[in-house]
């Protein structure tokens, strides 16, 4: 069974191909930087709220349709 963070990642890596966005393009839209992107799709970065609310931003959804499936 995956951790809540792999779920999380692979719920956002869901998003971002759906959207058509590379990860840059995402970092960008969040004003992150890639590497945290790719962190974050791996489950190794545990986000903050306020990182979830810009990310989410980012990905054109809420919060709470983010880890609706977590």
């Amino acid at each position: 069974m995956s951790s809540p963070l792999q779920q999380l990642g692979i719920a956002i890596k869901q998003q971002r191909g759906r959207l058509g966005f590379s990860q840059e393009q995402l970092a960008d839209r969040c004003n992150f930087d890639r590497t945290y992107i790719s962190m974050l799709e791996r489950g190794k970065r545990n986000p903050s709220l306020l990182n979830l609310m810009r990310l989410a931003e980012g990905l054109d959804i809420t919060v709470s349709q983010l880890i609706e499936e977590l």
